[in-house]
């Protein structure tokens, strides 16, 4: 008689898995809002959006995205509760671009093998986002796929889903020559150009990431420093009444990729270096100078991970009223965003 093959031998831990839900019930449960009619442990999440009533047209509007090769920073050094703020910030902050406000966030974590101790080590970090971004987690899939990943490794993945009042909707349209560029400052490289700085720190300058840099932190610590989540500023803004008619969220493709994507035809950008704030993470990149400066524009935010695009009269207004905004640039007639001093 042929031996008996069991899951367990083909790599697959039914029991961690089990052992992961029953750790996590708790920790996702602290998400929820009074719009969320039941907890974990089905095979679909609700949530009521009644509120919506209260909408001449509501829309809804979804985003999707993940964390990149940040993930093989927090893998090989062990520092695995922040990228699931990473994870929820990126989604997030895309969909507030809109001026949607967000209501649930669903993740998906995927590995060769699973640790019950390390992936909830993940939500936590996920948890904590959807705390800062003010959605609830309304679900998950977590998924043990041996052959797929190595042992250690793993994979991100996070959808989030908002909700706008159709004649609210933030689409750029109304964006003119002559309006304001404010920037909202990083909490450094966020979650892009990953596979370029593990190049420069870890292969061409063969740094380890326990050495203390620039800041008096671990290279580690640098890199792995959370994306900053914005829900609350732009909502906070948005609620007082301010008239913003463009916002970009600046991720892969930097300034010259991200604006472009909401100004009218024959509009575009011009940025000004000397007014974007000193950023920690970017003065120790480039005091190596392996890196061209447009190309530093052209993959991070330079210090800048998001900008609103207001009438100059609705800048200054701002601007008085909040501290932490930076005026950058402004709109001009042209076809290509110019960053000042680095295109001429």
């Amino acid at each position: 008689m042929r031996e008996k093959i069991r899951y367990n031998d083909a790599g697959v831990n039914i029991d961690e898995g089990n052992l992961f839900v029953n750790k996590i019930k708790n920790i996702v449960a602290s998400t929820f809002d009074e719009n969320v009619p039941e907890g974990i442990g089905g095979f679909a999440g609700f949530y009521d959006i009644s509120a919506a009533k209260n909408m001449q047209s509501p829309m809804l509007v979804s985003s999707t995205d993940g964390v990149g090769t940040k993930l093989k920073v927090a893998i090989e050094s062990g520092i695995l509760n922040t990228v699931g703020i990473d994870l929820v910030a990126m989604c997030v902050n895309d969909l507030i671009v809109t001026g949607a406000k967000p209501l649930f966030f669903l993740d998906y974590i995927a590995t060769g093998k699973l640790s019950a101790e390390n992936s909830v080590k993940i939500l936590e970090g996920i948890v904590e986002g959807c705390k800062q971004a003010g959605a609830s987690l309304l679900g998950g899939e977590t998924a043990e796929m041996p052959g797929m990943y190595k042992e250690g490794d793993f994979d991100l993945a996070g959808f989030a889903v908002g909700i706008v009042d159709k004649p609210k909707i933030i689409n750029g349209q109304n964006v003119k020559e002559g309006d304001v560029i404010l920037g909202l400052p990083s909490s450094g490289f966020h979650s892009n150009g990953y596979s370029l700085l593990r190049k420069i720190f870890f292969e061409k300058l063969s740094m380890k990431g326990d050495e203390v840099v620039e800041g008096n932190i671990s290279l580690n610590k640098l890199l792995l420093t959370p994306t900053r989540i914005y829900v609350k500023d732009i909502l906070g803004f948005l609620e007082k009444g301010y008239s913003i008619k463009a916002m970009v969220h600046i991720t892969g493709g930097g300034f010259y990729e991200n604006i472009p994507r909401v100004l009218p035809e024959g509009l575009s950008a011009r940025i000004f270096p000397e007014m974007i704030p000193d950023c920690l993470h970017y003065s120790y990149l480039k005091s190596f100078g392996l890196i061209d400066e447009r190309e530093l524009y052209r993959v991070f935010n330079m210090g800048i991970g998001y900008i609103m695009i207001l009438s100059p009269e609705d800048a200054d207004k701002m601007l008085g009223e909040d501290g932490n905004l930076y005026r950058i640039g402004d709109i001009y007639k042209g076809e290509s965003v110019i960053v000042k001093g680095v295109d001429f």
